[in-house]
């Protein structure tokens, strides 16, 4: 995040003086404390300062990057989650190019008759599925889906870094948020590289904190 020229001379102020109260700081600056307040609560949020009752505000000794780096670790795959777009097992390879282009989306889950995942299906798949004359309308998605266990997945307390590595890693577009149930793992959620795009700018930008 970018500090404004008053943040920064709180910073200072409290590098060189702290641990110090927030009457003092408004003092040296020769504001009031409530013009301060702001301030001071977006520096402590954003882990530059801390601060203690009856105490007052102290440096955190923690660089931008440093910082940067504690609140994208934080980060939990529940907090950037989209809505899961599913086909069933019996679907066919028409029905799913058709869901992939309306809902505009790279990946696909594939659910059984119990509603748990059964496979994934990329646009690499149907299109290879595409190719050649055969019925794209007889050809059910269940034949050229990816099958468990060879699906990454994630659960909703997992750390948005560790899925994000797995995208880059696994050389994929999506992975489920699943929820472990006696029937299987029910989809509750997607990540996808374009959920870890508008993590990595809400960050840069402030947006999250």
């Amino acid at each position: 995040m970018e500090l404004s020229k008053r943040q920064e001379e709180i910073i200072e102020i409290v590098k060189a003086n702290g641990p110090i109260t927030g009457e003092n700081i408004a003092e040296r600056l020769h504001l009031t404390r409530a013009t301060l307040r702001p301030d001071l609560a977006i520096l402590t949020m954003a882990g530059f300062l801390d601060a203690r009752p009856r105490v007052g505000y102290f440096y955190t000794g923690k660089t931008g990057n440093e910082l940067l780096t504690e609140q994208v670790k934080k980060l939990k795959a529940h907090e950037y989650q989209h809505v899961p777009i599913v086909v069933k097992e019996s679907a066919s390879v028409y029905d799913a190019i058709s869901t992939m282009f309306l809902e505009d989306v790279g990946t696909l889950f594939v659910i059984d008759d119990k509603a748990c995942l059964a496979g994934v299906l990329s646009r690499k798949d149907l299109l290879r599925a595409s190719i050649g004359k055969q019925d794209l309308n007889a050809i059910p998605v269940h034949i050229i889906m990816t099958r468990m266990p060879n699906i990454t997945v994630c659960r909703k307390e997992d750390p948005l870094v560790d899925v994000a590595q797995n995208l880059i890693n696994k050389q994929i577009d999506g992975i489920p948020v699943v929820k472990d149930t006696d029937s299987g793992l029910e989809v509750v959620g997607r990540i996808t590289k374009t959920t870890i795009t508008k993590a990595f700018v809400e960050l840069v930008l402030g947006d999250h904190i």
